[in-house]
């Protein structure tokens, strides 16, 4: 891919040869202007809800989106085949017109999912993953597993055989294992003793947020293990939680950790490795859910991923190794195809607004009426 800019005549500059980004610089009357042109991304974690809240916030990633993996926590949660077909007619009914938006649908598996519903999956050609919650470590997960080793192992080997992805919320729920600590236990004690028994399972370890969950994945075989990462674990430390009160839009599950761990995956993102891509984990609650003496677990970063992630590749001197964490990575993991279409990251300041009014309430987005340097659109 070529790399190189635009100077007043028109005239194609080299940059420099790489694999990554294709950039140019604008030369006109108002100045100078960078421009990213990426493949067109897709969203390898989101959570899209259901009734006027999916109505809401669809837009906001199938704009920029190719492609999404649809968590299925919901109330109650997509377990079986069927349930996951419809639920994605209701994405599909709620896109805008003319979206070619593609929801990639996944299945909740509990202690009781059989081999059989890991058939019917795959034969659907809509279900691409099934998603593993332990009881109580998330929203809406109550309905999670409770003893994967006991349980599940039956369904993991069917997963394994089909080469389809289990998708991991990787935290223990002991509540004598402190918060912080919680993501680096479950490696220790349940994902790395799942890969010694079933060495071929394909798994993803969701928005990860510690150098422990780093560490591990690089030892892993390549192709067999990767991770999706959030714009909060990349931009946010424990302390966002704190400054200035308590900051409610701030709080995720997994929990915003020290800086020493965003360090550790911003260098594991950012030097280009294919083992990491793209997963907002934008999670949308209404405000007053969000702000009241039990808020809920959840970031709303859809309408602002991107500009944030570029953010975080410029600030690392990266912009080279962002398309292929954006759009490159997640599908060659999953076996898909790459996207065609076209996005363009150009570098001209804009405000988050304050908030998205909804018939239910309204969405608070992360960095709420802040500035961000780089604003996508389609041309």
């Amino acid at each position: 891919m070529q790399v190189g800019c635009y100077v007043a005549t028109r005239a194609w500059i080299p940059l420099r040869p790489d694999k990554g980004s294709r950039r140019r610089l604008v030369v006109g009357s108002a100045g100078s202007r960078m421009e990213l042109s990426l493949m067109r991304p897709d969203d390898w974690h989101l959570h899209l809800r259901e009734g006027d809240l999916l109505r809401a916030v669809v837009s906001h990633s199938a704009r920029h989106f190719g492609r999404a993996i649809v968590m299925p926590n919901l109330k109650p949660p997509i377990t079986t085949t069927a349930a996951a077909v419809a639920y994605r007619q209701s994405i599909l009914k709620a896109l805008p017109p003319d979206s070619r938006f593609d929801p990639l649908m996944t299945l909740y598996l509990t202690d009781n999912t059989s081999p059989d519903e890991i058939n019917l999956a795959r034969k659907s050609g809509v279900v691409f993953a099934v998603k593993l919650y332990p009881a109580g470590a998330t929203t809406n997960s109550q309905d999670g597993v409770t003893d994967i080793f006991g349980k599940c192992l039956l369904v993991l080997e069917e997963m394994a055989k089909h080469n389809m992805p289990l998708l991991v919320h990787g935290e223990v729920t002991d509540p004598n294992i402190d918060i912080f600590d919680r993501e680096r236990v479950f490696i220790e004690t349940i994902l790395s003793p799942l890969l010694i028994k079933l060495p071929h399972l394909k798994v993803v370890m969701e928005h990860i947020t510690t150098m422990d969950a780093v560490k591990f994945i690089e030892s892993c075989n390549e192709g067999s293990v990767a991770a999706t990462v959030t714009p909060q674990h990349l931009l946010l430390n424990r302390n966002s939680l704190f400054q200035g009160g308590l900051q409610p839009h701030n709080y995720c599950l997994p929990v915003l950790k020290r800086e020493i761990h965003r360090q550790a995956i911003v260098s594991a993102v950012t030097r280009g490795s294919n083992r990491y891509f793209l997963g907002t984990d934008s999670a949308p609650h209404e405000r007053q859910k969000k702000e009241c003496p039990c808020g809920c677990a959840g970031i709303y970063n859809a309408p602002v991923a991107l500009s944030l992630y570029a953010k975080v590749f410029e600030q690392a001197g990266a912009l080279d190794k962002l398309e292929a964490f954006t759009s490159f990575n997640g599908p060659d993991f999953y076996g898909l195809p790459r996207n065609t279409s076209k996005v363009k990251l150009r570098k001209s300041p804009w405000k988050v607004p304050g908030s998205y009014p909804y018939t239910s309430g309204e969405i608070v987005p992360m960095f709420a009426g802040e500035t961000l340097e780089w604003f996508p659109s389609d041309n």
